[in-house]
């Protein structure tokens, strides 16, 4: 069964955001926290620097659910981790080429250690 993905629109609004607000576990009461994202074949990916406990990264392992703000608009949707080497090339290669800045050069090199790697996150709609 394919995967429910992101409207075009609604990729390319990501996208065009440099951070973007986002809120995980249905059952917790996390707040939106801001994180880089990135856009693949109009897939939403993100990977979290820091993977400490109650974090948005840890809370999304505990309980997949959660929204993610674009502009105006909350889209709730499930966070799915990812472990293919051809995902997280594609991801790190989104990273480079969004985040090109000098101050940003420091956390695209970081996000490509192992264990930032590992944290990578897919945001589906549901």
């Amino acid at each position: 069964m394919a995967r429910k993905r992101f409207s075009h629109a609604v990729a390319t609004a990501v996208d065009a955001k440099k951070i973007l607000g986002v809120r995980a576990g249905a059952r917790s009461s996390h707040r939106f926290t801001g994180v880089w994202v990135v856009v693949v074949n109009d897939r939403v990916f993100a990977r979290s620097w820091e993977r400490r406990p109650g974090g948005w990264f840890r809370t999304f392992l505990e309980d997949p659910l959660g929204v993610i703000e674009v502009g105006s608009r909350r889209i709730r949707v499930c966070a799915i981790r990812h472990r293919s080497k051809r995902i997280h090339v594609a991801v790190e290669r989104a990273y480079a080429q969004k985040y090109s800045t000098p101050g940003s050069l420091k956390y695209v090199r970081g996000f490509r250690a192992p264990r930032r790697r590992e944290a990578t996150i897919e945001f589906i709609p549901r």
